[in-house]
């Protein structure tokens, strides 16, 4: 049986997407290969990642995210801002910002419950809200960190538009050489409001 890789997140929109885009590159222009950058496209806010997961729990996991979604009504979130994990003395995640009111928290929280009582591992850390934009490759020399770094410290990203959080999806993740490509495997809206 071939597991799939999978996740839930909220889709951002073209424009956002191409706005991050846009202040990136600064950022980008210098640094060199010591980034792996996420491509616009792939770029979600990941609310729970689910690992390996069988084919035959597709149905039962669409089902736990429409029961969650209908649970809430529509809300906007702003995206703006950069930041890195675990700081920005030591940059290894590189993302950019997101504003939203507590339902995002709750939403959140509500789907990695129903996950775990579905079997599936709670996350270590606690949930915070951002857009993966880049990870330090694991081979980056001390002074590539450190151009990193002081390129982070010197670029500033504002806001970059407000995203209207409409549903939730299941994706399915296949990691290729050229990069991950996600699938849409389920999508459950929210309440309109």
């Amino acid at each position: 049986m071939n597991l799939l890789r999978a996740f839930i997140a909220v889709e951002i929109p073209f424009e956002i997407r191409a706005a991050i885009g846009k202040a990136m590159a600064p950022l980008q222009t210098g640094i060199g290969s010591i980034v792996r950058w996420v491509p616009t496209d792939n770029m979600h806010l990941t609310l729970k990642f689910l690992g390996d997961v069988s084919p035959g729990s597709v149905e039962m996991l669409s089902q736990m995210l429409g029961a969650e979604a209908d649970m809430f009504n529509c809300f906007d979130v702003g995206v703006g801002g950069l930041g890195s994990f675990p700081s920005l003395k030591r940059p290894r995640v590189i993302f950019i910002g997101i504003q939203a009111p507590p339902t995002l928290e709750a939403l959140q929280r509500g789907i990695e419950s129903a996950s775990r009582r579905l079997g599936y591992e709670s996350e270590a850390r606690g949930f915070s809200a951002h857009l993966t934009i880049g990870r330090l490759r694991q081979n980056a020399r001390a002074t590539e960190q450190q151009a990193l770094r002081r390129r982070l410290e010197e670029t500033r990203i504002d806001s970059l538009g407000t995203a209207r959080v409409d549903s939730v999806h299941l994706y399915k993740s296949d990691l290729r050489p050229t990069g991950s490509l996600y699938t849409c495997l389920y999508s459950a809206p929210l309440r309109k409001s």
